[in-house]
């Protein structure tokens, strides 16, 4: 696909500068791009960068300084650059229909144009939205609800009773619905604590590889709209995340605890029992937070425990300088034992004799 620098703009709801007429037929990043792609700058942190680079058309967002190079002004570079991908790497054309290794269960609906690839598995009473892709090797299990144009790619689990919404991306080996960590200890035994809930996931939601969410003890387990889930991830039984949340790889989620919308949480958080993460909250990388904990609305926090982010690296700081503070220290109490000792040994021993004049 050719697109002009004019056409792209247009496209794109952007400005063009500089050769409108130029022709562009791909995309890459700023440092290895050629005369013929598209870029992307969003800051001036790469603008040295980007007046270095070979791209025959820069996206660039508007006042940022770019003399002498075609550019197309928007407001969100990166989320432009999204879009040109999607122009000049579309994805191929699906093969709609059964394939012939699929185990399908009773009372199936598969609604129109529907892709079923090889040995997947589908169990009574499930449901597949219009335009929808499963992968080979997934399982569906009994019950199970995948709204329209969603994608499970190979390998993915669905336990009984899951439901999705629309245009939900379930990466590889993503398992949903499995039994929460639920048990009662008696007489010196462990007791399964049944796990009867289900898994709700909401439209524009994408999982990524070998994440597990588990079903609810006895609700729920919810993921809300527009929410993005790295590879990696556990969500444990019962959880409550929000709206447009994005969680990074390698976080542990503890039961019941709550997340609500617009909250980012970054690679290897942990999360205890019961906590509550208000609305627009950030969790910075490997920080923990305690059970029953409650993070307000747009606080940043780090660390384990989790503190706000000012007064953990106040904290830091200070444990940084404690080898110093107590070489310090150790020398004061040097100082202050001679000091003690000359004091000491200034006054007359008892009994002893004075001369006089």
């Amino acid at each position: 696909m050719e697109k002009t620098v004019g056409e792209l703009a247009e496209w794109l709801g952007g400005q063009a500068e500089g050769d409108a007429s130029r022709k562009i037929s791909g995309a890459a990043p700023i440092d290895t791009s050629a005369q013929n792609q598209i870029a992307f700058v969003d800051s001036e942190r790469n603008l040295a960068q980007a007046m270095e680079s070979r791209a025959g058309c820069i996206l660039a967002p508007p006042g940022l300084q770019l003399l002498g190079r075609t550019v197309i002004r928007v407001r969100n570079p990166r989320y432009g650059f999204a879009r040109a991908l999607e122009l000049f790497f579309p994805r191929p054309p699906r093969s709609t229909g059964v394939h012939p290794t699929a185990q399908i269960g009773s009372n199936v609906v598969l609604d129109a144009e529907v892709e079923i690839g090889a040995h997947v598995v589908i169990g009574d009473d499930v449901r597949i939205g219009a335009r929808s892709s499963v992968g080979a090797g997934c399982v569906l299990a009994e019950n199970t609800t995948l709204g329209e144009d969603c994608i499970l790619y190979p390998r993915v689990t669905l336990y009984p009773g899951t439901r999705t919404g629309s245009r939900v991306i379930l990466h590889s080996g993503c398992v949903v619905g499995s039994d929460g960590f639920g048990y009662a200890f008696h007489e010196g035994h462990y007791y399964k604590f049944p796990q009867i809930g289900t898994v709700e996931i909401a439209d524009d939601v994408e999982i990524g590889a070998n994440t597990t969410i588990d079903r609810g003890a006895l609700g729920a387990t919810r993921i809300g709209r527009g929410t993005k889930i790295d590879n990696l991830v556990q969500i444990a039984h019962n959880v409550q995340i929000g709206e447009n949340c994005a969680i990074a790889s390698q976080t542990g989620i503890s039961g019941s605890s709550i997340i609500e919308d617009y909250v980012v949480i970054a690679g290897q958080v942990g999360i205890g029992d019961h906590a509550h993460v208000q609305k627009g909250a950030v969790l910075g990388g490997q920080c923990g937070i305690l059970p029953h904990k409650n993070i307000r609305a747009g606080q940043t926090v780090w660390g384990t425990p989790a503190r706000p982010i000012r007064e953990q690296l106040e904290q830091q700081a200070l444990v940084a300088r404690l080898p110093k503070l107590s070489q310090e220290f150790a020398l004061l109490r040097a100082r202050a034992g001679e000091a003690g000792r000359k004091t000491k040994g200034s006054h007359a021993a008892p009994g002893s004799k004075t001369k006089g004049l």
